[in-house]
């Protein structure tokens, strides 16, 4: 039994480039919205290649690259916000006891 679009899937992908097809905005205006909060001129970019776009495979084409974009930069946004809640360690430098010789007197 597959899963409904609002509901997660059983199978977790492997493939990091890949999302649902209900993950992200689901009409043009959560689209332009999501675009805008990302970048103003990603927005406009996204309207002038619509505008352009003839109907059909074309417009279908730039609205689910729109999508991608959207939605893999929630995702490292996510995991951005994960690894600073994991209070990721600064690695001491392995060299650094090297530079102590050269600094004595």
């Amino acid at each position: 039994m597959s899963a409904l679009p609002h509901e997660p899937s059983s199978e977790a992908s492997s493939d990091p480039y890949e999302f649902e097809f209900a993950e992200g905005p689901q009409t043009l205006a959560e689209l332009r919205i999501a675009l805008a909060a990302i970048s103003p001129e990603l927005l406009t970019a996204f309207n002038a290649r619509l505008d352009a776009a003839t109907f059909g495979w074309d417009h279908d084409e730039v609205i689910a690259k729109a999508r991608r974009t959207v939605a893999f930069k929630k995702r490292a946004a996510e995991a951005a916000a994960q690894e600073e809640a994991a209070g990721a360690q600064q690695v001491d430098d392995p060299w650094a006891h090297l530079d102590v010789r050269d600094s004595t007197p």
